[in-house]
């Protein structure tokens, strides 16, 4: 299922762009901003309704419960619940909550303290009657007996839908100012550049400014903050040795590649060396469970920063042009999350780094002065080379095939954008509102084994490898 059509986008930059600890949107961010919800809702309940409870129970579902544990979605709801934050949110506070499942913490509200461990969480399959593939249940239940007929004081449906985003059955978010620029395809976009002879920075940060009520320097000061998480990202995982949490053992990549890029300098590989070293940097520490940014998801939380970094860095591109460059980025993002998913539960892997691959293409178009129509062909190569992808990630970690899928996405944009610079715009059939709509009928008709259940393709094939 995709998310329903709105009239126009209406998403912010920073519902798009998010800073939180990996390795997955959908399973740590989201899931914590469910037990945070859930924690406010405890404190508002009465003192009766309070007294009469006595544990906390929580159902995961779909993805979440198949991958799960690998993915961290157990310490992500505790986290949540016991007031973390995503972005406050310290990577060594899920460690210790994962170095003692059976330790009981303690959950205040009001008056009272429930108990809950790790493993007091229940895992209740891939199949099952919600609306949304991701779904958690949490729940405030009356008498100790773990029966369906236990009195429910307080429950609550969470459906997380990719990036971090999370929707709360019978909840609606308060209503968003209409845009000053409205649309909802790359078609209507266009026009409306047109029509308004607005540059594409100038447009997006009317409708930003429309719908958040944050002014111009709090925006740049924003976009600032997250490409200063994603180069630290980066920075850090060059310079981390050693290996991946998780029973498969995975060594990090990218300190050897970065170091070996420094014997290449004069070789026409060297910028691609560094491109796939940065992008295995912020996946590797995405996977390692570190702060990163969604762009879209954090399972390809690599793609983008790589060709940021390389711009700055290799290309001398100004930190103005690279705010820009995350404007134009987000365009695609947003097209892509509102006509189709950037959910791998949804629509598998085309989703994640199809939709990062698009969004870096259409970065590096823009930050290297090319109009929209090339900016368009990019981002549309890039997703169209990504239909089908399947998600299908070992042992429910975020790392084989990710990791790799983060360099890959990188390079595809990266060679997308030259296709689409040193062509003729003109000459382009292919649409980017045809490309997502085929992202869309793709993921429906996707079998769920390769939706992030690894209960299909490299999950299950790897061990006999």
């Amino acid at each position: 299922m995709t998310a329903p059509q709105e009239s126009s986008i209406t998403l912010s930059l920073f519902d798009l762009y998010k800073i939180g600890p990996g390795p997955s949107s959908s399973h740590t961010i989201g899931p914590m901003r469910a037990g945070g919800h859930f924690r406010r809702a405890l404190a508002a309940l009465s003192a009766e309704e309070l007294l009469r409870g006595e544990r906390i129970e929580v159902r995961l579902y779909g993805s979440l419960s198949a991958t799960g544990k690998g993915h961290g979605t157990d310490r992500a709801v505790l986290a949540g619940l016991l007031g973390f934050d995503p972005e406050q949110c310290d990577a060594r506070v899920l460690e210790d909550l994962a170095e003692e499942p059976n330790k009981a913490h303690r959950i205040a509200a009001g008056n009272r303290e429930f108990l809950f461990a790790l493993n007091d969480i229940r895992y209740e399959g891939t199949i099952h009657n919600f609306p949304w593939n991701n779904t958690l249940v949490i729940a405030l239940r009356g008498g100790w007996s773990t029966s369906e007929e236990a009195e429910t004081i307080l429950r609550h449906v969470y459906y997380s839908v990719g990036g971090g985003f999370l929707v709360v059955e019978g909840e609606e978010d308060p209503p968003r100012p209409a845009p000053p620029h409205p649309y909802r395809t790359m078609e209507e976009f266009r026009s409306l550049l047109q029509r308004t002879n607005r540059s594409l920075p100038d447009l997006l940060l009317d409708n930003e400014r429309a719908l958040t009520g944050i002014d111009t320097a709090e925006v740049h000061r924003r976009l600032d903050r997250i490409l200063d998480v994603m180069e630290a990202a980066v920075d850090l995982g060059l310079r981390t040795e050693g290996v991946l949490p998780g029973s498969i053992g995975l060594r990090r990549k990218a300190p050897l590649l970065f170091r070996r890029s420094y014997s290449l300098q004069s070789d026409p590989n060297h910028a691609v060396v560094l491109l796939n070293a940065y992008a295995l940097a912020a996946a590797e520490e995405n996977a390692a469970g570190h702060v990163v940014v969604t762009a879209p998801t954090l399972g390809s939380a690599g793609v983008l920063p790589a060709v940021a970094i390389l711009m700055a860095r290799q290309g001398r591109v100004p930190r103005e042009l690279l705010r820009e460059g995350l404007l134009a980025a987000a365009v695609v993002g947003f097209l892509v999350k509102t006509g189709a998913s950037i959910s791998g539960a949804e629509v598998g892997c085309q989703g994640e780094v199809g939709t990062a691959s698009a969004m870096a293409a259409a970065f590096l178009a823009h930050v290297n002065g090319y109009p929209v129509s090339v900016l368009e062909n990019a981002a549309e190569i890039a997703l169209e080379h990504h239909l089908g992808m399947t998600c299908d990630p070992v042992g429910g970690y975020v790392q084989i095939p990710c990791i790799e899928r983060n360099a890959m996405g990188a390079v595809k944009a990266y060679n997308a954008y030259l296709l689409a610079s040193c062509g003729d715009p003109s000459a382009q059939k292919v649409q980017l509102d045809q490309v997502i709509r085929a992202l869309a009928e793709t993921g429906r008709d996707m079998s769920s084994r390769y939706k992030e259940t690894a209960e299909g393709g490299l999950a299950v094939c790897f061990p006999q490898c």
